[in-house]
């Protein structure tokens, strides 16, 4: 049996742009019980709704509503964070850009004495888009890609763009609406 969208995650949530899914994991440290947030998922339009499974997933759902009711809202969630040294490195230094802003791939690279290719995939393995915000990361001469995506009217470049504005960033908050566009097709 194949696994499905409502079997794959511990919940899925209505987003301004479509669905988010939600998957968790148990916390694998023996002095600590629990389930912990393993990856957050941007899903098309065309899904439907599945309760939350456990509590991380219950919390989960419940910040990431209050996040697009207010942008400032401060996560506060257990992550099951894998990825090599140099991938969390970039993720804190993301999770340091403020609400508003932007940096370019090239100016991460430049803070971590790295290159904007490597940035750039570092961010497409980010797992917990949202509370470490990728999508404040962006090409020196434009959005940029957005989770391993660059397709210009693409949904996951529609996302970004949804997440900018939001947060109201100057240079993106006058962006057409490609996810509106997309979802009447």
């Amino acid at each position: 049996m194949l696994p499905t969208d409502s079997t794959l995650f511990a919940a899925i949530i209505r987003a301004p742009f479509g669905f988010m899914g939600i998957r968790t994991e148990p916390f694998d440290d023996r002095q600590v019980q629990g389930d912990c947030l393993s990856e957050l998922v941007y899903l098309p339009p065309r899904l439907g709704e599945k309760s939350a499974e456990n509590h991380v997933a219950e919390r989960a759902a419940l910040q990431i509503s209050r996040y697009f009711d207010d942008p400032d809202f401060v996560f506060d969630l257990p992550l099951k964070t894998v990825g090599t040294q140099f991938q969390q490195r970039v993720w804190d230094a993301i999770a340091a850009i403020p609400r508003g802003q932007v940096k370019t791939y090239g100016d991460v690279a430049k803070l971590l004495k790295s290159a904007p290719r490597a940035v750039g995939q570092a961010c497409g393995a980010n797992r917990f888009p949202l509370i470490i915000p990728c999508h404040r990361v962006t090409a020196a001469g434009g959005i940029g890609g957005f989770a391993h995506h660059d397709e210009e009217t693409g949904f996951h470049l529609g996302v970004k763009r949804y997440l900018l504005e939001l947060e109201q960033v100057p240079e993106y908050s006058a962006q057409p609406d490609l996810i509106a566009a997309k979802s009447e097709t």
